[in-house]
């Protein structure tokens, strides 16, 4: 048993040809007279020696780590003798119980940082929330990392200011700090990357900026907070004047393992190891199916359609949320809050108090992998690459072309011979990545956040606030020579935007508003703004 320079183990046996186990899986095998082979030990000639040592079938499922989809494909198959042993009773621990693919989905599932730490009693009730069988959790996990870089480097375009956390969770803070909402213990304005001193020791693996405020989530599920001392009050809201300097623990979340965060208008969520959504302060009027003030700082379960369905990633906008959730049956899309502008995506401008399944991509025949939040617009990336916008589509960050409000999720057309891997929205601009780290942006051109028509100097011509209707290649990205593989920016109603572009080798790249410090650029006097991509000094890799 070799290993290929691309790391997926074959099976080599006499006159079988080397192939990948996904390869053998995918292509029906052609029928041949059966011969004679060798076989270890006392076994009769012509038995497939893998079948009488499972120990080596399930060190080759694991070290490839298959997807979960091949994992059932293989146990559903049988048109490989070895492959006959990976639907029974392995005889192993921990479960002897287990079939040999369950058992490398389980290996698999130990090797992911969140699941590491959970108890046996924790470990199976996420198995019966995910559908019962450990593939089923495997692929919940890993959908969790893809779509959120858990636990790894990413940069958060924050409403003027930025927060920037390294590969090893290390936390850089810089931009507007008026609320302390940088962490370092001061309100004043910071354009250099300054680590956040007060969290040594502690890893952060996700982080989320609202207008004035920050939180940080560790690798042990703790969430900390700064700046603005309520989790609901409105950008520029009277209540909640206390600040908050420095990272303080969220008291009310101690006994939640909390994996993520989104911070929207008026309301704050948070998604636990389980898949459960919690929710702050989303008003008096029993939106999210509970009563609670502006000024609560208790968490409240999401209730309604999503209580016994575990859901991998949150996105919120201006007063609505979008859950991604993980089923037995495939992935799908839920929406709750404020309806204006269609965001919700269910053919109307209705609120939801509950949350509410997005039929469309069922209709699309698309299997949604990524989700984004805009202010009054969303997206979704499908597993095949495509990308389907929705809500009010002024400035044409919907991408078809106009600015009209689209209901329902549509597939942007002029992106068909993309294959999108990430999409990330703000307030009336949508980015999408590429498999291949071509990046295309759309809406609203203000503050030049789009990335186009920037000259070599950084100044922009005359049309730099020109907006987008369709997507274009943001061709000043293309020149940094560099794969790009995460875009965040400003996604508030209240700022000037900009943007954030990181690079595989943790590279940063900053361009649109920088009048606060967001970029952690220098600007020379009177700039306010970038136009072209410019290397912010940290190394996020």
């Amino acid at each position: 048993m070799d290993a290929t320079t691309s790391g997926t183990p074959t099976i080599q046996y006499h006159n079988i040809p080397d192939q990948s186990i996904t390869a053998i899986v995918a292509t029906p095998l052609p029928t041949f007279q059966r011969q004679q082979r060798h076989c270890f030990g006392d076994k009769s000639p012509g038995e497939f020696p893998l079948s009488a040592n499972p120990s080596i079938v399930l060190h080759v499922l694991t070290a490839c780590n298959l997807d979960p989809q091949d994992l059932a494909k293989l146990e559903a198959s049988a048109m490989l003798i070895c492959i006959s042993t990976v639907n029974q009773p392995a005889n192993f621990a921990p479960d002897f119980n287990l079939s040999l693919s369950e058992l490398a989905a389980l290996d698999m599932c130990q090797k992911r940082a969140i699941f590491k730490p959970m108890t046996t009693e924790q470990r199976q009730d996420l198995k019966q929330r995910c559908g019962g069988s450990w593939k089923l959790v495997l692929r919940y996990l890993l959908a969790g990392e893809a779509c959120c870089r858990r636990e790894k480097s990413q940069a958060i375009a924050g409403p003027g200011h930025s927060i920037a956390v390294t590969s090893k969770g290390v936390v850089y803070s810089f931009g507007s700090n008026n609320s302390g909402q940088l962490g370092h213990g001061t309100t004043e304005e910071e354009w250099r990357p300054r680590p956040i001193r007060n969290l040594q020791g502690i890893r952060i693996i996700q982080a989320a900026a609202g207008a004035g405020r920050t939180m940080l989530i560790s690798d042990s599920g703790q969430v900390y907070a700064f700046g603005k001392d309520s989790f609901g009050e409105a950008e520029y809201g009277v209540q909640g004047s206390k600040t908050v300097t420095v990272p303080q623990l969220v008291e009310s979340l101690k006994n939640i393992f909390v994996v993520q965060a989104a911070i929207g208008n008026f309301f704050t969520a948070v998604l636990s190891r389980e898949g459960r959504v919690y929710t702050f302060s989303w008003g008096s009027d029993g939106k999210l199916g509970h009563h609670t003030d502006a000024s609560d700082m208790e968490p409240h379960p999401l209730l309604g359609a999503l209580e016994d369905i575990p859901v991998v990633q949150i996105a919120a906008g201006y007063c609505y949320l979008l859950c991604l959730a993980c089923q037995a049956s495939g992935m799908s899309v839920y929406s709750v809050g404020c309806g204006l502008g269609g965001k919700l995506g269910h053919g109307s401008k209705t609120d939801e108090k509950y949350p509410r399944l997005i039929e469309q991509f069922q209709l699309l025949n698309l299997q949604p992998m990524v989700v984004a939040a805009g202010a009054w617009h969303a997206a979704v990336v499908g597993r095949d690459g495509r990308v389907c916008t929705w809500g009010w589509g002024r400035y044409g960050c919907l991408g078809h072309g106009n600015e009209e409000c689209e209901l329902v999720p549509k597939v942007v057309e002029a992106l068909s011979n993309v294959k999108a891997v990430h999409v990330a929205t703000g307030d009336y601009t949508t980015f999408i990545v590429s498999n291949d780290g071509d990046v295309y942006s759309f809406g609203c051109g203000e503050s030049a956040s789009l990335g186009h028509s920037a000259g070599n100097d950084g100044q922009v011509p005359g049309n730099r606030h020109a907006n987008v209707l369709s997507p274009e290649l943001v061709t000043s990205l293309k020149q940094i020579n560099e794969r790009v593989v995460q875009i965040s920016l400003t996604n508030s109603i209240y700022w000037n935007a900009h943007t954030f572009a990181l690079t595989e080798s943790g590279k940063l790249y900053a361009f649109g508003a920088g009048d606060k410090g967001q970029l952690g650029i220098k600007l020379v006097t009177n700039q306010t703004e970038r136009g072209n991509p410019e290397r912010v000094d940290i190394d996020l890799g």
